[in-house]
């Protein structure tokens, strides 16, 4: 297993990846899309999830397939974006057929960001028009770190941002992970500098200085955000064709990663979810070597891409908690 060229989700090939950011709001959407409908499922763990459209992805509904998926600030109110994202794909002639209308699907996903500093004091919602502008901005490399619906993001101890990470599996398959960093829990061990994350670390994609020698067992982190204030929200994608069972499986496994780069995960004040989605360009050959592996890829990528979004993100004015390289200035 390696990363691919970009060492981003979009190492899958057909994604794209748009982000929009208000910097007066300190908050903004990350977008993702293709070249075509995908499959997709999703597994909500944390007990205070913030979601649009989620009930779509169960696998013995009608829908299989969708356009787009949306992840944003805001909390309920950056719910909004996805109907700006809908709007845009409509416009392109996009969305589930019915008669002669079309009908974009574009679930989405929340966290909440609305005690960062930032103005809230908005006469109208804002993520509406973000959720326009973040599908308008798709690209194959989008910027990580403070960026998108990682924008206004935090953790326990150090801002939070938008993360990604990638990898190319022996069987050809690829695998590739995108997250929004909000969590009540910490990426980093103690007081740092290490990351949880750091055994699955490629390279020195975020540091290079390897796994914390030691960790204190007994330590009982207190909840440092309030009910409703806490979420990472992820999506994993793979080409390997699957149904939207495996994906829901390929979603599940997936939390593995998210627990092994923040400490806690999944807690009740959390809203913690992860999608999963196949662009089913490349078959399996063997159902079920080919998907234990891709479930292993994909916890593995998405604790990269968590770390990687606490390691990127920038210091800016104003903030609430130091950036990560802001603090440890010689990692």
């Amino acid at each position: 297993m390696r990363p691919g060229p970009r060492n981003m989700i979009t190492d899958v090939t057909g994604l794209f990846v748009g982000h929009a950011h208000d910097t007066r709001l300190r908050s903004g959407v990350t977008v993702l899309t293709a070249d075509r409908p995908f499959t997709a499922a999703v597994n909500v763990m944390g007990g205070a999830p913030g979601t649009r459209e989620t009930d779509i992805l169960a696998p013995d509904r009608l829908i299989q397939q969708v356009d787009a998926l949306v992840l944003s600030g805001g909390s309920a109110f950056g719910l909004d974006a996805c109907s700006g994202v809908a709007d845009v794909l409509r416009a392109q002639g996009r969305g589930f057929a019915v008669g002669d209308q079309r009908v974009p699907l574009v679930p989405g996903a929340i966290l909440f960001d609305l005690l960062n500093g930032g103005d809230k004091h908005w006469d109208r919602n804002p993520y509406y028009a973000l959720g326009r502008a973040a599908v308008e901005n798709l690209t194959e490399t989008p910027p990580l770190g403070s960026a998108g619906a990682g924008y206004g993001a935090t953790t326990a101890d150090l801002k939070g941002g938008l993360g990604s990470a990638s990898a190319i599996l022996a069987s050809g398959h690829t695998v590739g992970a995108l997250v929004a960093v909000n969590a009540l829990g910490s990426a980093i061990v103690g007081d740092g500098p290490h990351f949880w994350a750091a055994p699955w670390e490629m390279g020195d994609e975020f540091g290079g200085i390897g796994p914390a020698p030691t960790h204190d067992p007994d330590h009982e982190p207190p909840p440092r955000k309030r009910l409703g204030e806490a979420t990472t929200i992820a999506i994993v994608a793979t080409d390997a064709a699957l149904t939207q069972s495996e994906c829901l499986r390929l979603a599940t496994a997936a939390q593995d990663g998210l627990a092994r780069a923040l400490v806690p995960s999944h807690t009740p004040l959390d809203g913690d979810l992860v999608f999963a989605i196949s662009t089913a360009v490349r078959p399996i050959s063997d159902p079920v070597a080919d998907t234990f592996a891709l479930g292993h890829a994909a916890a593995c990528c998405l604790a990269r891409a968590i770390a990687r979004a606490v390691y990127l993100a920038e210091p800016m004015a104003g903030d609430r908690q130091p950036a990560y390289r802001t603090r440890f200035t010689s990692a």
